[in-house]
């Protein structure tokens, strides 16, 4: 990275809420000590609570080098390295064990003499803490990494306040994490003036096991851990922080890191390091918190509804879902994408995308019909079903469409003596009148009839109490109220008219008198969620039946309930359509009509 994105890259950092960052090796390339001084010099670039530490080897001019990057930041830890281990000593750098530790502590005294003991004003007011890395500590010897360590210490000077830093790294992973984690919990209880000693761990991912062995290395003693967000670094990576510290989060221990967003955290580092994030990597990827099973899908779509259930105002609810170890939201990841539907997917995965789409729940019928419907499709493309498609599936197969070819030109509503009791009302004013302007007070009480189906309200499906019609609370000539419609409908004018117990006979009536001829297997109705453009809406779900050999089901949705139930019914015959305009108020349709129909050319 240059010096801009390695900015952006700190300053991201320093928004998750780290507080120690190794910001660059100064002596190794023009860039990293330009960047490092840029940070040293501009004001307010570096919080005042933010540790910056800078890496250098062993080596006495790249020391001074180092030190001066880093002249005027207010906190810095130095970390020097040497390795320890007896291929390393031997092949790379051909020294003894004394010899090591003779560099070691030479090292350190320099270091301790430029920094906490220099002459330089401006250095002396830097608060400085020294880490020292036994390099490939996992293949040194515990008496031997012990042993240089302890010659670093002496040579530093710790106190209880500034701690010396050991890091103890599997530079190269060579064994399983409880090895390792053996090795730093014999290196702890080794070790002399604990109290003025922090014990890091910097494991690497050659075996895949680095998240493991620091999780281990903690329960050893280990207080702290270096590693690259999802696991960056040389060769397999360092241990991917993202994981470790949400590991430790889903345990109930705050790691003090900001992961409210973690998608712009994705795209910051795949953005800089043009490393992609592995779409199944833990808690970051892409299908984290995503299932495609059919059995995955029910599981979890009843968890979320047992979560509605139980969750109250004002309430914190423990996390408890199958299938999920914490709360997508917690990372600003959004439960809409929870469930992914392909071919494999169950009725529960579908269900659960029109429930995201429009807010609703369907009836258990539906939901198998457009599982074929979706099955078939996903089977076909071989592709992944997405919001837009299910859709596109939906209303195709279950609205009505924009163009149904009628319109409404006038309607009146009028009594068994054909006294008209509103007439040339628009549809919202006559939704708006009150019960007690079209029936008297004892007929507000009347219900919709009850057809053998499992009604919804609010979501909530509940068997029917009754297979028989409901009837007015009391007699009235109102319960004989008629509606009169004037529609347009292909440059023909009808006049409609009905009475009957409600419009769902008033519909099947109307069909059956022009010669068509279908019955009402199931009918239900909801309240639309919160979706932005269903707000508030009212849904019917139709399942109709000609002859007892077809079947069809049909949706409506709108604002105004007796539109949307015709809407549901006229899908089975788009003419049924001329009543759509008709925004009839819902007390009205509680008496209940049938309906017949005339055509004048």
């Amino acid at each position: 990275m240059d010096g801009e994105a390695k900015l952006y890259y700190f300053q991201s950092l320093v928004q998750l809420q780290y507080k120690e960052i190794e910001i660059s090796y100064p002596s190794a390339s023009e860039t990293e000590y330009n960047f490092t001084r840029h940070l040293a010099t501009t004001p307010g670039l570096v919080p005042d609570d933010v540790w910056i530490q800078v890496m250098a080897p062993c080596r006495e001019e790249l020391i001074k080098k180092t030190v001066e990057a880093v002249r005027g930041l207010k906190k810095v830890i130095v970390h020097l390295h040497v390795s320890t281990s007896g291929c390393f000593r031997r092949i790379v750098f051909n020294k003894s064990e004394d010899q090591m530790v003779d560099l070691a502590v030479r090292c350190t005294r320099l270091l301790r003499a430029l920094t906490k003991d220099s002459q330089d004003p401006e250095l002396r007011q830097t608060e400085w803490i020294y880490e020292f890395t036994p390099e490939n500590f996992q293949d040194t010897s515990s008496e031997y990494a012990v042993r240089i360590c302890e010659a670093a210490k002496t040579a530093w000077e710790p106190n209880e306040k500034d701690k010396i830093i050991f890091n103890l790294t599997s530079t190269v992973e060579a064994a399983m994490p409880n090895v390792f984690a053996d090795q730093v919990e014999l290196f702890r209880g080794k070790i002399t003036e604990p109290e003025k000693v922090c014990i890091s761990v910097h494991n690497h991912n050659d075996r895949g096991c680095a998240v493991a062995t620091a999780e281990m290395a903690q329960l050893a003693g280990a207080d702290r851990v270096e590693g690259c967000l999802f696991g960056n670094g040389e060769r397999t990576g360092n241990v991917d922080l993202v994981t470790l510290a949400l590991n430790l989060f889903t345990q109930g221990i705050d790691p003090g890191i900001n992961f409210g967003d973690i998608n712009s955290m994705v795209k910051m580092v795949e953005e800089l390091t043009k490393i992609p994030v592995h779409q199944r990597a833990p808690y970051a990827g892409k299908y984290t918190f995503c299932t495609f099973t059919g059995t995955h899908q029910d599981a979890i779509r009843k968890g979320y509804r047992q979560r509605h259930r139980e969750l109250k105002p004002d309430e914190i609810l423990k996390w408890e879902m199958p299938y999920l170890p914490m709360d997508p939201e917690d990372l600003g990841r959004k439960h809409e994408a929870v469930i992914r539907v392909n071919s494999q997917s169950g009725k529960s995965g579908i269900g659960w995308l029109v429930q995201q789409e429009y807010g609703i729940h369907l009836p258990q019928g539906l939901e198998l019909d457009f599982t074929r419907v979706v099955q078939d499709h996903a089977t076909t493309t071989g592709l992944e079903v997405t919001p837009s498609m299910i859709r596109d599936k939906f209303e195709k197969n279950y609205m009505l469409s924009d163009d149904c070819g009628g319109r409404l030109l006038d309607y009146v509503f009028v009594d068994k003596e054909r006294h008209s009791l509103c007439q040339n009302d628009t549809a919202h004013e006559l939704a708006n009148r009150s019960a007690t302007e079209i029936y008297p007070s004892d007929q507000k009480d009347m219900i919709p009839v009850a057809s053998n189906e499992n009604h919804v309200t609010n979501g909530i499906p509940e068997k029917s109490k009754t297979n028989n019609p409901a009837k007015p609370k009391g007699e009235s000539s109102y319960s004989q109220a008629s509606l009169q419609v004037t529609i347009m409908m292909d440059k023909v004018q009808h006049v409609v008219q009905g009475t009957g117990h409600d419009l769902i006979t008033m519909a099947a009536a109307a069909v059956k008198d022009l010669g068509f001829d279908f019955e009402v297997v199931e009918h239900s109705t909801q309240s639309c969620g919160a979706k932005a453009d269903h707000r508030n809406n009212n849904v019917s779900f139709f399942h109709l039946t000609s002859g007892g050999a077809s079947s069809s089901w049909g949706v409506g949705i709108h604002e105004d309930p007796v539109k949307a139930c015709v809407n549901a019914v006229s899908i089975r015959r788009p003419f049924l359509a001329l009543i759509i305009e008709a925004n009839v108020s819902p007390q009205i349709l509680k008496a209940g009509w049938s309906l017949k129909i005339r055509s004048h050319a």
